[in-house]
């Protein structure tokens, strides 16, 4: 890939979140509330309100007041809580560390298992696993994650007691007990998302099956798993790699449902919380952080795609 090319993808991706921070922020003005009002209460004095937002600068016009929040945000500052209590960045940063946690719990299950399935189901095209398969995946992926985590919550959580119902550990608690709190909260995800991975990996596996190159190496006499090896799996995992990358944005941002069923203080429980409060900084905050993660993700993916497959990089440079 070009540096030119490169910093076209690096310009396009700085404008999507100048945008994105745009609309997060105007968004939050559109909401019903009033700071000085919300940080002290429905019944304070009128007089007193005023002052507090002269105070916040919540008084000022709206294009200054954006300037200042992202001026700000670039910094990292993203201004404090007005139902904490405190600065902003440290409750995002914690809560994106939970999400971090249930997103790589979440992949150590969904990698395996949509993936292998994928080969499977692609190197045994037409046949009754190949069916088994795609049915299985079609069948958990119409199921919503919330009605697929409530069953799994009450059949494994409570009837059989495999599992604890919450996805918070105790304090002090080491990485291995951290990662077992949160296996109940990832299966449903893993339930939803394998069978779109592995359909993905399937078609990508029959369609290098079918290619030259792998005529080619049967011509040549190779062996069988040198040519799924060397040849199948290098091309046909390429589309799904890519697909891995955008689909980890919306479990670093996207389980609000999940997070709220099972407790976790996650970023999308924080976004949640915030609303109903009317906390704007922490609303906005959690908001653009949620963005540009989807937004990096994409661009991820794309990245990935571009390194991995010629052709790709082939368009790009022309």
């Amino acid at each position: 890939m070009s540096g030119r090319t490169v910093s076209a993808r690096v310009g396009t991706l700085l404008l999507a979140l100048w945008l994105v921070s745009i609309l997060v922020f105007f968004a939050g003005q559109v909401l019903p509330g009033d700071v000085g009002r919300v940080m002290l209460g429905p019944f304070a004095d009128a007089q007193a309100v005023a002052e507090l937002n002269k105070r916040l600068g919540a008084d000022q016009p709206v294009l200054i007041q954006y300037w200042r929040w992202f001026s700000n945000a670039l910094t990292g500052d993203f201004g404090s809580s007005l139902s904490m209590g405190g600065p902003v960045a440290p409750f995002v940063l914690e809560s994106l560390k939970r999400s971090a946690a249930l997103a790589g719990i979440i992949l150590v299950f969904l990698v395996p298992l949509g993936v292998g399935a994928g080969v499977v189901a692609g190197l045994n095209a037409g046949r009754f696993i190949d069916r088994l398969i795609v049915m299985a995946g079609v069948s958990f992926g119409i199921v919503p994650d919330f009605v697929s985590g409530l069953m799994l919550l009450i059949v494994f959580g409570l009837w059989l007691n495999w599992f604890p119902i919450s996805g918070v550990a105790p304090d002090g608690a080491g990485i291995w007990t951290n990662g077992y709190y949160l296996i109940l909260p990832a299966l449903p995800l893993v339930l939803n998302l394998a069978g779109y991975i592995a359909r993905m990996t399937r078609a990508g596996v029959i369609e290098a099956m079918a290619a030259d190159y792998t005529r080619t190496a049967v011509l040549k006499g190779l062996e069988r798993r040198e040519i799924i090896f060397r040849h199948v799996l290098r091309n046909a995992l390429t589309p799904t790699i890519a697909v891995l990358a955008t689909q980890t944005g919306y479990m670093l941002g996207g389980l609000v449902v999940i997070e709220a069923l099972f407790g976790i203080q996650g970023l999308g429980n924080l976004v949640l919380n915030a609303a109903k409060a009317r906390d704007f900084p922490m609303l906005e905050a959690g908001v653009l952080v949620m963005a540009a993660i989807f937004v990096l993700s994409a661009a991820a993916g794309d990245l990935v795609l571009a390194l991995l497959d010629p052709r790709q990089r082939r368009r790009a440079s022309s």
